[in-house]
């Protein structure tokens, strides 16, 4: 997963004070991230840290407190308004009554494109994904792998330079998502789409990222940001899992989740 040149997503000073009926809670503070185009950053840290909430303001779902967020150089709302971004949640979301085809399709169709361009770009992002053999099948034929393999198409439908991704593989076993994980770095590599990932596993963010960024618990700080020195993602497989390199990044990454230090670490290399 090179990174290419630019830069997709820039906060600086970023934070996220949401008001309740018991007070105010300070969900992100100070958060200052730069992801390049092309590069795959992970996001991760202990529940209620602000991971969620730092997504939901890139993806222009909420808007920060303070600070400054853009997205290729433009607002959050700019890159939404002009489908710069495909976002997966942990649940696939399909529509039951569609069938896999139709559900790829949906952004497409929501936004007046016409019959045979979503057909073939649909048929493209069967391919990439695997499923062209169960383009017609429906969401309850899938197993919950294919299911979520279904919800990454429909994210790249519009040939997003980026994708946000809130724990996609959260509801997965362990071995479908250890396929899962292999897949989509390899969809990464062919479609080019930076991605900003949430997730509770530090293998999973090791397995995965250029980068991970290690957030505090709340209020949300970046407390580390750990260099990923594995081999490229067209390379990295089942045998990535086993090299010590792989380890060593996970005892980092595990150091830095519970060493409870908020000075931002940047460029560690365990290699």
């Amino acid at each position: 997963m090179s990174t290419q040149a630019g830069v997709a997503v820039e906060a600086v000073g970023v934070g996220k004070v949401f008001t309740t009926r018991s007070g105010t809670v300070t969900a992100l503070e100070d958060i200052d991230l730069t992801v390049g185009a092309g590069e795959f950053v992970s996001l991760i840290g202990p529940s209620g840290c602000g991971k969620s909430t730092l997504l939901r303001l890139v993806a222009d779902l909420d808007t920060p407190t303070s600070g400054q967020l853009t997205v290729f150089g433009s607002t959050a709302r700019t890159a939404r308004e002009g489908q710069q971004y495909g976002i997966a949640f942990q649940q696939a979301g399909l529509l039951p009554w569609r069938t896999v085809r139709a559900n790829i399709e949906l952004p497409l169709e929501l936004h007046g494109v016409g019959k045979l361009q979503r057909r073939a770009r649909a048929t493209e992002l069967l391919a990439l994904v695997g499923l062209t053999d169960f383009a017609l099948s429906f969401p309850h034929q899938l197993s919950g792998g294919m299911q979520q393999r279904v919800a990454i198409a429909r994210s790249l439908a519009e040939q997003p330079s980026l994708l946000l991704m809130d724990e996609p593989f959260g509801a997965l076993d362990e071995m479908t998502r250890e396929r899962m994980q292999t897949e989509l770095v390899r969809i990464c590599a062919e479609s080019g789409a930076a991605v900003l990932f949430v997730t509770h596993s530090i293998p999973e963010a090791v397995f995965l990222s250029d980068r991970v960024v290690v957030m505090s618990p709340r209020p949300g700080r970046i407390a580390a940001v750990l260099d990923i020195g594995l081999p490229d993602g067209q390379s990295r497989g089942e045998s990535t899992r086993e090299d010590a390199a792989f380890f060593a990044h996970v005892t980092a990454v595990r150091e830095a989740l519970h060493g409870g230090s908020t000075a931002p670490v940047h460029g560690v290399d365990v290699r």
